[in-house]
């Protein structure tokens, strides 16, 4: 919803305060102008990236629109799922919890959060290290390089798509001026005409270098930035669900373990001890 209104507020700044300046903003509409800027952007795009980034491109875009899933909710779920792990396992022995782990659809304490079942690759990143815990001797410090390390690798694949965005932010302002030398090049055909036909034309041809520069920073730079920071507020999560996971590896108690993870969320989406305990209490 913020994506949507900041546009429409950039969009308003601009032009209102250009035709508050005089302006006449049927000058700014120019559809081959368009056509060069933005095509020749799509067509950088594909050449400078694998398929897997342009289809993580677009499918990132209903929660550009949408908002992040990564609330406050979601993340006492997810504490109180660890907690459930945790509390099944010591007091039933760490072998418990290996049916749950190998078929969480199925699991009597997976299915009772439903959120966390539907991101898959935190799904697996979970029952994936308590698969571990429960059928391994790994130390504490070996376990905690083995997630550091899927956890740099995971964060970086969720950037591709926003790395991607940012550096056609980047070519727009130079794609712009590609339009606008265009024009000029066609306003060279008209030296000798009228005076006020090669003005327009001129107007014209710098309309694509406002075009460039306007896309970049008003709009796409934004995007690529905002798409940065919904891979931080998932990667929390990762980290939340590393240290409660360390934590029980320490031999913690389960609502201290999930203090351990609790710590490491961002604070706007972070749950109190209070609220926390009562969530975990009421399932």
């Amino acid at each position: 919803m913020l994506i949507i209104i900041g546009a429409v507020v950039v969009t308003f700044s601009v032009l209102v305060g250009y035709v508050l300046h005089g302006g006449s903003l049927p000058v700014l509409w120019q559809p081959t102008e368009l056509l060069v800027i933005f095509g020749a952007a799509f067509g950088s795009f594909l050449i400078g990236n694998s398929f897997h980034t342009v289809k993580a491109t677009f499918a990132a875009w209903p929660r550009l629109i949408m908002g992040t899933p990564f609330n406050k909710a979601f993340n006492m779920d997810l504490l109180s799922l660890m907690y459930d792990v945790f509390d099944k396992s010591r007091k039933q022995g760490i072998m418990a919890i290996e049916a749950d782990v190998d078929d969480p659809e199925e699991s009597q304490i997976f299915t009772r959060y439903p959120a966390i079942i539907k991101m898959e690759e935190l799904l697996h990143f979970i029952t994936d290290y308590l698969r571990i815990m429960s059928t391994g001797n790994m130390a504490a410090h070996e376990l905690e390089g083995l997630m550091d390390q899927e956890i740099e690798k995971r964060e970086e694949e969720l950037k591709e798509p926003a790395h991607a965005v940012g550096a056609i932010a980047d070519g727009l302002p130079a794609l712009g001026i590609v339009a606008a030398i265009l024009g000029i090049i066609i306003t060279m055909g008209y030296l000798g005409g009228e005076t006020s036909q090669i003005g327009s034309l001129i107007g014209a041809a710098l309309a694509g270098t406002l075009t460039g520069i306007w896309a970049a920073y008003g709009y796409v730079g934004p995007i690529s930035k905002t798409m940065e920071r919904q891979v931080d507020e998932e990667m929390k999560c990762y980290e939340c669900v590393k240290n409660s996971l360390l934590a029980t590896v320490s031999g913690q108690a389960p609502q201290m373990a999930i203090e351990f993870g609790r710590k490491v969320l961002p604070t706007e989406s972070r749950p109190s001890f209070q609220e926390l305990d009562d969530h975990v209490r009421s399932r």
